[in-house]
């Protein structure tokens, strides 16, 4: 058994790797991809004519080196990274809507990017169609919407004229 590791130890890493990369795919933790890094380093130490000892020394310490090391970076930056990023239908707070249908507190309905949302507004007056606006916040299916400060100011401007 032994010589046959010494001729076919490359098949034995090599499957230690795929299973090891297998295992990673069904969990998602970082920690079997890690493992087979090992496997692949011991790999290469077979490909070297190391001896059956030092392929297992090498897998181990690659191992618990890039488990120890990389792990912890890997998923901080990892967390970080999605914290930071927007999703979904909070991806469209503060994007700019055009009225399709006049909106007032009791509904209507605008044009975000390309979709048409029912929008209400979150104060005043009603907004006539083809009116630029600005997505407040989003509720359920309803786009909370109201008119970006330079309108109001020039909307203000012109009635007070």
């Amino acid at each position: 058994m032994l010589e046959w590791i010494n001729d076919f130890g490359w098949i034995l890493w090599l499957t230690v790797f795929l299973l090891l990369a297998v295992a990673e795919m069904l969990t998602l933790n970082l920690y079997f991809i890690l493992m087979s890094v090992g496997a692949l380093a011991a790999l290469i130490a077979f490909l070297f004519h190391a001896d059956l000892w030092l392929q297992i020394v090498v897998f181990c310490v690659v191992a618990l080196a890039t488990t120890v090391l990389i792990r912890p970076l890997a998923l901080s930056r990892l967390h970080r990274s999605s914290a930071e990023q927007l999703s979904n239908v909070d991806r469209l707070i503060g994007h700019r809507a055009v009225v399709l249908e006049p909106v007032g507190l009791g509904g209507g309905l605008v044009k975000i990017g390309g979709d048409v949302w029912t929008a209400r507004i979150s104060g005043g007056s009603q907004i006539p169609v083809g009116a630029t606006v600005e997505v407040a916040a989003i509720d359920g299916a309803t786009a909370i919407i109201s008119q970006p400060s330079a309108q109001k100011s020039a909307g203000t401007a012109t009635t007070t004229a």
